[in-house]
């Protein structure tokens, strides 16, 4: 005991400015992992889809899995750190697997590793794969079991007489939280939308990976160099685990004891009376009551999360043009912790306090209501985004169709006629507007008058040009074209030529190579801005700008009548095989205002209203009980997408609004029966009671003695003294 009691005495600390020296270095290391984990985070998704090359519901699908996973290990971590290793070490060793992780995921972003044909492409996915699960699962294991840990051991560091202070210092916490994911979401965006690689140059996820791998080492070191000056609570044992130990006994007590011949008892938790302490039954009463209404929560952060996944993909699709400033469909994430900077002290200093004027009780549960419908009302804002969207999105072939579409490389127009549609002119050096459908695998074209007619053969679900010569009775080529918009908003672009000499196309970032007379180049990525392009043959050359937007595919036709030099921009012809994002990301904005003032109403109060209602010796265990609810959250998000299977985003947006409506209408119907209490009178009230009981314990104990002393008095011997009696 003389040991124990050593090693948990508070050694006077530093203090500057009237704080712990020790809490500087929790604050900094707060700031450094949110940045880590919010910075990978923030590019997650992408990375799922355009590296690993998923589709966008397994990217969902595995994005929302890791989620889960970050909040269901801080039951473990909280376990660990009462129980066992107390919450430095419990924070130290699980930020080396927290590091391990980070740096895993950017080892895994590095496809140079097994591109061995060194054409950008991992000719090995299977290594990346599961070298980027480990990480995400490490990474999880880290994140979610310092999770409980960290704040709390902040909050250790103050005495007794430091109340104030440690007020203050969980408002810095929550606001290096906030900082940290507003940098991340900025900064990494940008470092993945540069290009990296050792023989070709790709998008850089893995600095985007690498930049959080390093913030996590910074938080990993800082956080030790204060080792000397923390103050070390040892591990008292977990509460959860004598709730768990207690809540078992009870059902197990009440199963036994099933036949009616046993008197009912007013609450089940009253089965536990025979051996646990009725103050620690009164108080997980209190604790189960709270957790009922939690049963509607998780699909409030079904919706909320994702931001991160849905939302992201939704961006990529938009155009993100900001003026002179461009947006990274993966920096509109940057709006959620914007708004709650601006929202959490408007809401509290001005909201509330004008609606407690106006004489509403807006209490706690009633916010939490709003704050769901909030969130529905994101997800219809979402829904009509998509639909403005899905206007401007080009309809690609079924499985069973095919599409074609015509370009004439000849210096006069021609008629051409297409089955089951009416004759086409198309002048000199010019495309058909649109794709045209076939549902059969052979057309006959016939081109001129007198026509030229040619079987040809198309492919299913795909779509193809007909490139027509300017003599009609050479070669005509089929080109393949893309069956799906360009990815992370970049532009895939190619070049047609159509004179009898070879040209050579470059720009500063990609080499289109010689392009042969009356032939095609393949496809080449570019990025959205003003690219220039060099034409080169033999000694004569040409500059042709074009500015990119977002998501487009074009075809450029060089025609038999270029000339070369200063006024060559205007003779090569631009066709637009897929229309560039014109819907832009602005329009996102509304759904992150209501997602992120539902958060704040919700998420906020939530935790005041568990923090009010939970006995004291128990905040934990609610707190894992909100966090449980937000891992849940995110496997709904797995079971209604795979359940519904629906075609159009813009239904599953409204689907889940719907869904969070109709809880949100069960929760306010929970709400209006639940009656607030003070746990705090509750547990007074049986210390009281224990007191009286102990005073009439010793009331009984001295009467007892008083009457054994009449009675010998009146049995001792004749003669023989009461003092010696």
């Amino acid at each position: 005991c003389a040991k124990r009691e050593k090693l948990t005495e508070r050694k006077p600390s530093k203090d500057v400015c009237g704080y712990p020296l020790s809490i500087f270095f929790i604050v900094v290391n707060e700031f450094c992992e949110r940045f880590s984990y919010y910075g990978m985070r923030a590019v997650l998704v992408l990375y799922f889809k355009h590296f690993l090359q998923w589709d966008d519901d397994l990217a969902t699908s595995i994005y929302h899995t890791f989620v889960a996973l970050c909040y269901l290990t801080p039951i473990l971590g909280a376990i660990v750190a009462d129980s066992w290793l107390g919450k430095f070490k419990t924070i130290v060793y699980l930020s080396i697997v927290y590091t391990i992780g980070q740096v895993a995921m950017a080892v895994s972003a590095v496809h140079d590793i097994t591109d061995s044909n060194r054409d950008g492409t991992p000719d090995n996915m299977t290594f990346h794969v599961a070298l980027s699960m480990v990480g995400l699962f490490l990474i999880a294991l880290g994140t979610g079991g310092i999770k409980p840990c960290v704040a709390a051991f902040g909050g250790d560091q103050f005495s007794e007489h430091q109340d104030k202070q440690r007020r203050t210092f969980f408002s810095v916490f929550y606001l290096c939280i906030n900082g940290g994911s507003l940098l991340s979401t900025i900064i990494t965006p940008i470092l993945r939308g540069q290009e990296c690689g050792i023989y070709s140059q790709q998008k850089c996820y893995s600095l985007a990976f690498g930049v959080p791998a390093a913030l996590m080492v910074v938080a990993l070191v800082v956080f030790i160099v204060g080792s000397g000056m923390y103050y070390k609570a040892e591990p008292e044992g977990n509460i959860m685990l004598d709730v768990c130990k207690c809540i078992g006994f009870a059902i197990n007590n009440r199963y036994r004891h099933r036949s009616n011949q046993y008197p009912r008892r007013q609450h089940w938790m009253d089965w536990a009376e025979e051996k646990y302490d009725k103050l620690l039954i009164a108080q997980i009463k209190m604790v189960l009551k709270v957790l009922f209404l939690y049963i509607p929560l998780p699909m409030f952060w079904t919706l909320f999360d994702q931001k991160g996944s849905r939302w992201t993909l939704q961006a990529t699709t938009m155009n993100g043009y900001f003026g002179k400033l461009v947006i990274q469909p993966d920096q509109m994430q940057i709006f959620n912790p914007i708004l709650i900077l601006t929202l959490v002290p408007i809401m509290d200093s001005v909201i509330y306090p004008l609606i407690k004027k106006c004489g509403f009780n807006f209490t706690p549960l009633k916010r939490m209501t709003v704050g769901m419908f909030l969130a529905a009302m994101a997800f219809v804002c979402a829904a009509l985004v998509q639909v403005e969207i899905d206007k401007t999105l080009p309809v690609f072939p079924s499985a069973s169709q095919s599409q074609l579409k015509l370009l004439n490389m000849g210096s006069s127009a021609v008629t051409v006629n297409l089955p089951g549609n009416e004759s086409l002119t198309l002048n000199a050096a010019q495309a058909s507007d649109k794709y045209f459908t076939f549902e059969t695998e052979q057309i006959i074209v016939s081109v001129g008058s007198p026509g030229m007619t040619q079987a040809i053969f198309l492919k299913r679900k795909s779509r193809q040009t007909l490139l027509i010569p300017s003599v009609i009775s050479n070669e005509w080529l089929l080109t393949q074209d893309l069956t799906c918009k360009p990815g992370q908003g970049n532009n895939e672009i190619r070049f047609v030529n159509g004179m009898n000499m070879p040209v050579n196309v470059t720009t500063s970032a990609v080499d289109l190579g010689l392009i042969e007379p009356f032939y095609y180049s393949t496809y080449s990525t570019i990025k959205n801005g003003e690219t220039k392009f060099s034409l080169l043959s033999g000694s004569q050359s040409c500059e042709y700008i074009k500015d990119f937007g977002f998501g487009g595919s074009y075809t450029f036709f060089i025609p038999s009548t270029f000339v070369f030099g200063p006024d060559c921009q205007d003779s090569i012809t631009v066709v637009e095989d897929i229309e560039p994002n014109s819907v832009h990301m602005a329009l996102q904005i509304p759904q992150y205002f209501f997602i992120t003032a539902g958060e704040v109403m919700f998420s906020v109060t939530g935790l005041e209203f568990s923090y009010s209602q939970a006995p004291s010796n128990m905040k934990a265990v609610l707190q894992a009980g909100w966090l449980f609810t937000v891992a849940i959250g995110n496997f709904i998000v797995l079971i209604v997408a795979e359940i519904a299977k629906l075609p159009n985003k813009w239904a599953e947006y409204v689907l889940f609004a719907s869904l969070l409506v109709l809880v949100c209408i069960i929760f306010s119907t929970m709400a209006y029966f639940y009656t607030y209490i003070d746990p705090s009178e509750i547990e007074d009230q049986f210390s009281k009671k224990v007191d009286e009981d102990e005073d009439d314990k010793d009331k009984r104990e001295k009467a007892e003695i008083k009457m054994t002393a009449s009675h010998v008095s009146l049995q001792r011997a004749p003669g023989e003294s009461e003092k010696n009696v």
